[in-house]
């Protein structure tokens, strides 16, 4: 039974949703670094807010560890190049807290304009300072958006509903959809010379850090108000005093700081500038939403392989999952029969081709691609699965390259792997039987139909006369039973190829008998 750890204060709805899947769990909030380190051993889930710092020394102890679940959006409390190369999925919930964030953005985009905060602490002082209190309207006014994902969007078009003009930077919108929300894209240096209000909807990143520093603030249009619920760090608040001073910048509202807890800034002291303490999720519906969705994805990944919201690996809906497991199966044996061929003494790979044709080219490639690529690195490095492989085959160089054919096929679906070395390109194929059984097909072009078995044993040989009966009789001598037997040739008399599955697994001394055998060019024990 997978077991789960919510060291965070999580709804107890999610609690409840673990159990009822099957899924032991442990609520132990509050934990210190030390406390938490020594007992994640026997966890396969870790379900977290904001509090618990995934560190890298958190992920060493966390040998058995499969999950990282955020109840939340922001991810940076979280060491995600640790856990991919360790192989563990990190999600968070994207949606969750979508709305909440945005309207709370908005409200402090009409608090900052119209000076809410000190109109009401000046009020209930006893004072009626009705002319101190001049603030300016939204509407006509362009807004500028750095960041148009999911909360950046419904901010877009809550503010389009107020009759403002909206400009959005983000490197990822597309002109299609910049037209469908309705918002003019544009480049960083055009938002800032033009927009009367700037919010941030970015996560924190090398490439966001900063993002408005002090030379981004100072092409800012004069009287410009900025607003901030994503996450501190994405600007320098030192700065952002320094314009408001000098009253280039007429004012600004954050919900996030570079430090939190934040209990002092120098924006603090400055009217003109609304803070709240990270209060962009702290909804009753936002907390609610973002526990039970990181319950629901952890569960379905444990149970059933579904991958959602994932941030180091691709995505595979629940519903996809069922029908995805065999062709991943399938690719991941195809893989690892070639990674256990492919010998340091043929060179390094430098590059794979997988190509899907039938049925497996309509499919979602990533997961099939990763589940590939896991099987290929298996033979070379230890603790590899689908989440890390991809980033393995980066840093070591590896190109890889997929191919969907729209052509007709000799098999309802077809899956060919091809590694390119230094000394050689070498490829095998193979299918699903009945939708489901993995099932070699073809081997350096060679067709060979053989299922997969837990022990087998590759040969190449000559083909001549002699070589089988030498061979089945090594194996027998051995003590070795053959299973299934299977044979393959390019063209008469020259390389064929012979396949068998055994019941156990080949002794070293048996394998180097046979690579003894007259006839005999290559003779490699397989395990699966």
């Amino acid at each position: 039974m997978p077991k789960v750890l919510i060291s965070d204060k999580l709804s107890p709805a999610a609690v409840e949703i673990f159990r009822s899947r099957g899924i032991a769990v442990d609520l132990k909030p509050g934990l210190s670094p030390a406390e938490l380190r020594a007992i994640i051993g026997g966890y396969d889930g870790l379900a977290i807010r904001s509090a618990t710092k995934v560190t890298r020394e958190l992920l060493d102890a966390a040998t058995n560890l499969k999950v990282v679940g955020r109840a939340g959006i922001g991810v940076d409390n979280v060491d995600i190049k640790s856990a991919t190369a360790r192989g563990v999925v990190v999600m968070n919930t994207p949606h969750g807290n979508t709305i909440t964030t945005a309207e709370h953005a908005i409200a402090m985009m009409f608090a900052l304009a119209r000076q809410i905060p000190e109109a009401s602490a000046s009020t209930k002082a006893g004072k009626w300072e009705k002319n101190r209190f001049m603030g300016v309207e939204l509407s006509a006014k362009t807004l500028g958006l750095i960041g148009c994902g999911n909360i950046g969007s419904i901010v877009a078009d809550r503010a389009i509903g107020l009759r403002m003009k909206v400009i959005a930077y983000d490197p990822f919108l597309g002109e299609k959809r910049a037209l469908e929300l309705g918002v003019e894209k544009v480049e960083l240096d055009t938002l800032l010379a033009r927009a009367d209000f700037i919010t941030l909807h970015t996560p924190l990143t090398d490439a966001t850090r900063n993002i408005l520093s002090r030379a981004a603030l100072a092409q800012t249009k004069k009287g410009v108000r900025i607003i901030n619920c994503a996450r501190g760090g994405l600007l320098d608040e030192a700065a952002l005093a320094d314009a408001i001073t000098a009253g280039h910048v007429a004012g600004a509202a954050l919900d996030v700081f570079e430090t939190e807890p934040a209990t002092a800034s120098p924006l603090f002291a400055l009217e003109n500038v609304v803070c709240t303490p990270h209060l962009g999720a702290a909804t009753a519906e936002a907390q609610e939403n973002v526990a039970l969705q990181v319950a629901e994805q952890m569960s379905d990944f444990l149970l059933t392989g579904a991958v959602a919201n994932a941030i180091n690996m691709p995505s595979v809906s629940a519903e996809d999952a069922p029908r995805l497991k065999p062709y991943m199966d399938l690719c991941r044996l195809l893989g690892a029969f070639a990674g256990q061929l492919t010998h340091s003494r043929e060179g390094v790979i430098r590059r794979v081709t997988i190509e899907y044709e039938g049925q497996a080219a309509g499919l979602n490639h990533r997961p099939l691609t990763a589940a590939a690529l896991a099987g290929l690195l298996a033979p070379m490095m230890a603790g590899v699965n689908m989440v890390n492989a991809p980033v393995a085959a980066r840093e070591r160089g590896i190109d890889v390259a997929e191919t969907a054919h729209d052509r007709p096929s000799e098999y309802q679906t077809l899956v060919r792997i091809t590694i390119e070395a230094d000394k050689l390109t070498r490829s095998v194929s193979g299918t699903l039987i009945a939708g489901t059984r993995p099932r070699l097909v073809e081997i350096k072009g060679i067709p060979v139909e053989a299922d997969f078995a837990p022990h087998m044993l590759y040969v190449t040989n000559q083909d001549k006369p002699g070589f089988i009966g030498r061979f089945g009789a090594t194996l027998a001598e051995s003590g070795i039973n053959i299973a299934t037997f299977h044979l393959g040739r390019a063209a008469q008399g020259g390389d064929a190829i012979c396949l068998v599955s055994i019941d156990e697994r080949v002794p070293e001394d048996v394998l180097r008998c046979v690579r003894e055998l007259p006839l005999v060019v290559q003779a490699t024990a397989l395990e699966f």
